[in-house]
């Protein structure tokens, strides 16, 4: 599960470096303007960031951090949910968001019962 967080959060960050406008559209928050779409490549750059940040805690099997890191980041798809909502996004866009909050609080429970030593490569 957490790999998969981590790949996704690198996939929607290169692909709001190569198209900002569709990925404002993806995410629910049409650009206005095409000269918006710095906000975008900002957006990029910090999910690539918790892309790898993720990648490496798993790698590092640094489960605890991981655990916290899935119930904090909730805070990420609720505040995406809450704009896409407020710029009257398809309801399929603000449930994708919730979605994500629930893979992040199932991710975080599971979490917990993982142990570093348990995990043999």
């Amino acid at each position: 599960m957490v790999a998969l967080m981590a790949i996704l959060q690198a996939t929607y960050g290169v692909y709001a470096y190569l198209d900002p406008s569709a990925f404002s559209e993806l995410r629910g928050t049409e650009l206005f303007s095409v000269g918006d779409s710095d906000w975008v490549a900002i957006y990029a750059s910090r999910t690539l960031f918790v892309a790898f940040i993720i990648g490496f805690l798993l790698i590092r099997k640094e489960f605890k951090l991981l655990m916290w890191s899935a119930l904090f980041g909730t805070v990420m798809p609720i505040t995406d949910a809450w704009l896409a909502y407020q710029a009257g996004a398809e309801s399929v866009v603000v449930y994708k968001h919730i979605a994500t909050i629930v893979y992040l609080l199932i991710t975080s429970f599971l979490l917990r019962f993982v142990r570093a030593e348990d995990c043999r490569v």
